[in-house]
């Protein structure tokens, strides 16, 4: 009787790939142990522990439900409006924090639609592209996917939250490079950004972000005020060493010369008290999940599912390189968190969540490929 109930739970979750579920909870835990690190009571530690546990009930119970209605064209455009919404009210209900106005108070939490908004956008486009991706040669469909990531880029910038601008615009140029953009095409693309982003820096950018990018380009000069961040992240990084300090013995964190070690700079902290050979684990492990779901992308039951696991893929590698080049010095500080690994619950969420999608398109992958994986599973009973 037992015996039944087990192997009916195994069959019931028999779609989920563990190994990339493995790898993304042990980041998580990662960022557990640097947060517990700092001091005896901690109240991100003692919030993140709630936070991974919903986290992964979302996961398991995202991943049981069924996604074919994304591929509706109403239902996408409903959520895409809906995120527009929420990103446009921040303007008029959103709490200010540290000179951003991105997230509501909720109370016991905060929320920030700039998460699932980027998670929306792999969406959107993914079902853009599955219908045209043939067509991509066009540029007018460069042009159209490029409205629905700009008005997202936009709505998150002036809050201003560049770094989830920056991801937005990744998600946006990986998958129309996914998708098949010619070089012609390309390059068109580049000159135009550049267009865009010297614009941006005569009228766009608030000059505490000019500063940040200016102390990028020479680090020693305002070490003091706005390169402060900057050099004692770059510190922290290079005093881990080989073999780092011991977890709990991080000094850069755990004196608090370091800023934000539970967000912006959490791979700084973890780097510090970890080393050379923890930051060798930590891309090990997110290297699982890239790959593992790069596999779920190439075994889509159709095209829409192939360009939304890419477009994970793609929002996941994006916020890694740009949170650990900034923490490394590499690029200027921009303020974003690293997947599954700083604190807070809607990022959190939101990275989760993706995964039980895929888990749920996983389910419904290519019917040889499936059935062979099923009969590993039951084999392996």
């Amino acid at each position: 009787m037992l015996h039944g109930k087990r192997k009916s739970a195994f069959r019931t979750f028999s779609h989920i790939d563990f190994y990339l579920f493995a790898a993304a909870l042990s980041i998580s835990l990662l960022g557990l142990f640097t947060m517990r690190s700092f001091s005896v009571q901690n109240d991100f530690f003692d919030r993140q522990i709630v936070w991974i546990c919903i986290a992964v009930l979302v996961f398991f119970v995202s991943s049981l439900l069924d996604y074919s209605f994304l591929r509706r064209t109403q239902i996408l455009t409903g959520l895409y409006v809906a995120i527009l919404a929420l990103l446009s009210l921040i303007f008029v209900f959103g709490s200010v924090v540290k000179g951003g106005q991105n997230r509501f108070n909720l109370g016991l939490f905060f929320v920030q639609p700039a998460d699932p908004a980027k998670l929306v956008l792999a969406a959107v486009l993914a079902k853009y592209f599955a219908r045209r991706h043939v067509e991509i040669a066009h540029v007018r469909h460069i042009v159209v996917s490029g409205v629905y990531a700009f008005g997202l880029f936009v709505l998150v910038f002036l809050q201003p939250d560049l770094g989830s601008a920056i991801i937005i615009a990744s998600i946006w140029l990986g998958m129309v490079l996914v998708a098949g953009i010619s070089w012609r095409h390309l390059a068109t693309l580049f000159i135009t950004a550049a267009v865009i982003l010297t614009g941006l820096w005569h009228f766009g950018l608030h000059q505490y972000q000019k500063d940040r990018i200016l102390t990028f380009i020479h680090p020693l000069t305002n070490i003091q005020t706005t390169g402060y961040n900057a050099y004692q992240s770059t510190v922290a990084v290079g005093s881990g060493q080989i073999f780092g300090k011991g977890i709990g013995y991080g000094t850069q964190s755990k004196l608090q010369f370091l800023p934000e070690y539970q967000t912006d700079f959490i791979f700084a902290a973890y780097s510090e008290e970890w080393g050379f050979v923890g930051v060798l684990l930590l891309i090990g492990l997110f290297t699982i999940v890239i790959l593992r779901i790069l596999a779920i992308s190439a075994r889509g039951a159709d095209n829409f599912d192939m360009l939304f696991a890419a477009g994970i893929a793609i929002y996941f590698t994006s916020q890694f390189l740009v949170h650990a080049g900034m923490d490394m010095g590499l690029l200027p500080i921009t303020g974003t968190t690293l997947p599954f690994m700083s604190y807070g619950g809607s990022h959190l969420l939101t990275e989760y969540f993706a995964l039980g999608v895929l888990m749920s398109m996983r389910k419904h992958a290519r019917p040889t490929l499936q059935a062979r994986d099923e009969t590993e599973i039951v084999g392996a009973l």
